[in-house]
């Protein structure tokens, strides 16, 4: 019998159900399998009853299905998992065949799975999914990377079944190769750590500072989500503030304030720390869930430490104004240090990102994505080459609107004891930014006086390394130079 199927998909958790109906809808036959086949059968006779999915008990009844060149997406478990099935596959395929892995791996691991794969003659694709569940069936955002080679095979379905903006064009291109596409998803994951962080702290200042009740909270995040601040995340704090329990009370304050984490915002973190690119907001993120994780302390420390009463006083509605710009202002800071990262990443790893493609990527069916987006492609559309986006003119002229009121918020709530690390981290960015001297030179002396460190000098052309012996009683010799 001549093999249907266009391509195959092992992993039958929820996204991996989504994404197969997602392809069915879209004229695939899809070839579904799990390593507990009766997950295939339960499918099969209830979410995808009716379809033209069709189910495999085993690798080998899977590939047999496949129409060349046979595609297989995995969207399991991140890390051995996917070595694993790449082991299981590789003596059922035949070079041109495809391997795809849509789950949320780290792009290290994906520079080594390229590869080794490749050597095998095959083709190895690392792909960002981002939407969650909903998404994953009506269109999620991908970001695809790996063999170049692959990417004209896999391209119409990707494609088809991604988001679509503005003109019916799709949240999905080409990233680029290695793993570049898993890399673009884990800065997305960072940044969306960000985001919630960023609104959670806006949230805190509404309900803490000014006392407002959920139902008030809701009608403000309904306001800003007619504006600048339009996004899927405002969008959905929305809709979770006006949630009621069921006796009529609001869900959301019963809900345990220690949040989790799946690692994707701390490699983020990590790798930042390796190329020397402060993202300093999206560190204050992963802290602040860290934090919020140590609740059985604070509690304890909350009966000790005592601090001001936390209660914001004024003009309501211009505080309020206030908060918006500085929740604005801060979401701009922290979309710059992600792309300055990803420029970072470029040149580190060889890799030619379209970073006004990736802004489009990201600007339907992601959880990040918002109107904001479409600004940033507007701004690398103007100036592909643009080294910052706060130096662009729109993000420029925002954050010199939004400034005062995001000054007069971070200062407010450092009086009151409301912590804003996120909203503080970011003004701090901003100002040391823009500081054509930082106090760098006294820190140098310092590394010079106690390490032989070296250091430049102002009077000097950039390269040239001095030591001075600061007591009389050191050497002459010098410590290696080096840099982060």
């Amino acid at each position: 019998m001549e093999p249907k199927g266009d391509i195959a998909l092992i992993g039958l958790a929820v996204m991996g159900q989504n994404l197969i109906l997602n392809m069915n809808d879209h004229g695939y036959t899809v070839v579904a399998y799990n390593r507990t086949v009766s997950k295939v059968d339960d499918f099969l006779a209830k979410e995808a009853k009716g379809t033209n999915v069709v189910g495999a008990r085993s690798i080998e009844d899977m590939v047999r299905q496949l129409k060349r060149p046979r595609r297989v997406m995995m969207l399991v478990k991140a890390g051995a998992a996917v070595d694993e099935f790449i082991e299981q596959l590789l003596p059922h395929l035949e070079p041109g065949d495809i391997i795809i892995d849509g789950g949320n791996s780290l792009f290290d691991d994906t520079n080594r799975r390229v590869k080794y794969v490749e050597s095998k003659g095959l083709y190895y694709v690392g792909t960002g999914v981002s939407g969650g569940e909903e998404g994953a069936r009506r269109g999620p955002s991908i970001m695809p990377g790996g063999s170049p080679k692959a990417w004209p095979h896999v391209k119409d379905i990707f494609q088809a079944i991604s988001a679509k903006v503005e003109g019916d064009v799709p949240c999905c291109d080409w990233v680029g190769e290695q793993g570049a596409g898993h890399y673009v998803k884990m800065v997305h994951n960072g940044i969306e750590y960000g985001d919630m962080q960023l609104i959670c702290e806006a949230y805190n200042l509404l309900k803490t500072g000014l006392g407002m009740t959920p139902d008030e909270m809701h009608k403000v995040f309904a306001d800003w989500n007619q504006g600048d601040l339009d996004s899927f995340l405002v969008e959905i704090t929305r809709d979770i503030l006006a949630f009621k329990d069921a006796d009529g009370q609001p869900l959301v304050e019963r809900i345990l304030d220690t949040a989790g984490q799946k690692g994707t915002g701390k490699w983020t973190v990590v790798n930042s720390q390796d190329l020397g690119i402060p993202i300093t907001l999206i560190a204050e993120a992963v802290y602040s869930r860290c934090v919020s994780a140590l609740k059985e302390e604070r509690v304890k420390a909350a009966r000790k430490l005592k601090g001001p009463r936390p209660k914001l006083s004024g003009d309501r509605v211009k505080l309020i104004n206030d908060i918006r710009d500085a929740l604005y202002a801060s979401k701009i800071v922290s979309y710059a240090q992600g792309y300055m990262l990803m420029r970072a990443a470029a040149t580190e790893y060889k890799w030619n990102l379209n970073y006004g493609g990736i802004a489009l990527m990201w600007r339907g069916g992601c959880i990040i994505r918002s109107r904001f987006l479409g600004k940033i492609k507007e701004a690398y559309d103007k100036n592909p080459k643009l080294t910052n986006l706060m130096l662009d003119d729109y993000f420029r002229g925002e954050i010199k609107r939004c400034q005062k009121g995001w000054r007069n918020i971070v200062a407010a709530a450092a009086k009151k004891g409301i912590p804003v690390p996120a909203f503080s981290t970011a003004l701090s960015f901003y100002d040391q930014y823009r500081s054509a001297v930082l106090p760098a030179n006294l820190l140098q002396a310092q590394r010079d006086y106690f390490g032989a460190h070296t250091y430049e000098r102002v009077d000097r052309k950039r390269g040239e390394f001095f030591h001075t012996n600061w007591t009389g009683r050191g050497g002459a010799v010098s410590s290696s130079t080096y840099n982060v």
